[in-house]
């Protein structure tokens, strides 16, 4: 069985996101979505809003598993059982951030390879940064998350006066 985890911080999650673990589950036997819980950032969303937000948009997706995880990367794949890292590629500065990182990961863990998928041109502009500035200033963010995910960014954004 081939399995992959798709890591991230996923902060909230966007469509963008959602069409790499989409993508991923058409092309591995299972994917494991890694939510990273790093406890130097101070998120938006706790860890396990997170998770629930992703079980919530990948409900459907039968092979697609969603866990929290600190540390490495690669100790995770290990310990999922995994041998494949999905990345997600925006644009060249992406790529050569995400490339030292796989190089990186293969020195720790040879038995661990990593795959990019290039994003859907509709979704190369968006991070999860962009929306939630868009949400602090009470901007429309429908384009870029689902729904019942808007609705959570909305109730927790910091409002900026315009």
């Amino acid at each position: 069985m081939a399995i992959a985890v798709y890591p991230g911080s996923f902060d909230p999650v966007t469509l963008g996101h959602f069409d790499i673990i989409e993508r991923s589950a058409r092309i591995m036997d299972k994917v494991i979505v890694g939510v990273l819980n790093n406890s130097a950032k101070s998120p938006m969303f706790s860890v396990e809003e997170r998770v629930g937000m992703l079980i919530d948009v990948t409900k459907h997706l039968s092979n697609v598993e969603i866990r929290s995880f600190e540390g490495l990367t690669v100790d995770f794949v290990r310990e999922c059982g995994a041998s494949v890292i999905v990345r997600g590629l925006r644009a060249v500065t992406d790529f050569e951030y995400e490339l030292q990182l796989s190089q990186t990961n293969r020195v720790i863990a040879p038995e661990v390879d990593t795959i990019f998928l290039t994003t859907n041109l509709k979704y190369s502009y968006l991070s999860s940064s962009i929306v939630k500035e868009i949400a602090a200033y009470g901007g429309d963010i429908s384009a870029f998350v689902h729904p019942e995910i808007a609705e959570k960014v909305h109730a927790k954004a910091v409002r900026i006066d315009k």
